[in-house]
């Protein structure tokens, strides 16, 4: 199972690879973001902006900002392929071999996941060279919790492929569902500040709870400070998988 596992997720990678918008798209476009938004903001902070809205939005909220960019790429991207794979009867194939549909849903996982750690890699890489944030950012626990929080957020991904009837729909669909959640999220206003139904809706959204995860680990809260945000996502993440095992079309 293993072997089958790499094996297939080699070959999506290397399937990935050949499309070079698709990978300027999913890694060039964030960083590119980061540093263009970043100079825009007020380019490197200086002593005199280090408590003004301009620096804490380069050092808090715009690397979050890429990060649930990147997240929502990354499901955007995975409903996107299962609905060709399903509609060109690629997935109906797939699930002829000896592989096991987990194995071969598992393989699209893995590659959003690692597509994702490269991503943080080289935006951390460009904050270092323009935007230094100190040396107190938990770089390996904020690389986790990008990570949980992607995972989380790729099982709606997930769940809206599942019942998405074809591949020319499927980015559309999947987009606007997703972006008006940043809206939302906590990411540009506080939930406190919203209107009460907008705070309802806000708590049944997983962004939020991804955007409070990213942001306290950021700024270096303990992980105990955010056992509701993992919660929440682990949730999400176990209701959307448990609802596209049961309506997820092969074919």
């Amino acid at each position: 199972m293993l072997r089958g596992l790499w094996n297939l997720t080699w070959l999506e990678i290397k399937i990935f690879l050949r499309e070079p918008l698709g990978l300027f798209a999913t890694i060039g476009v964030p960083v590119l973001v980061f540093v263009v938004a970043g100079r825009i903001v007020g380019g490197r902070p200086s002593a005199s902006l280090a408590g003004g809205a301009a620096a804490g939005l380069v050092r808090v909220g715009l690397p979050v900002f890429v990060c649930t960019l990147i997240a929502i790429n990354a499901v955007l991207s995975l409903i996107t392929i299962i609905s060709i794979y399903r509609e060109g009867g690629i997935l109906k194939r797939l699930r002829a071999t000896p592989l096991r549909p987990q194995t071969i849903l598992a393989a699209h996982v893995i590659v959003k996941l690692l597509l994702t750690a490269v991503t943080l890699m080289l935006l951390m890489v460009a904050g270092k060279r323009y935007y230094p944030a100190g040396g107190d950012v938990p770089v390996i626990g904020f690389t986790i919790a990008m990570l949980v929080s992607t995972l989380s957020v790729l099982s709606i991904g997930f769940l809206i492929a599942s019942i998405v009837p074809t591949a020319r729909f499927a980015q559309p669909v999947g987009a606007f569902i997703l972006y008006p959640m940043l809206a939302i999220s906590g990411l540009f206003v506080r939930i406190e500040s919203l209107p009460p139904v907008l705070q309802t809706v806000a708590r049944f959204l997983p962004l939020t709870y991804a955007v409070s995860l990213l942001e306290g680990i950021w700024t270096g809260d303990a992980w105990s400070a955010h056992l509701g945000d993992l919660a929440a996502l682990a949730i999400v993440f176990a209701l959307c998988t448990a609802l596209s095992a049961k309506v997820f079309r092969w074919e």
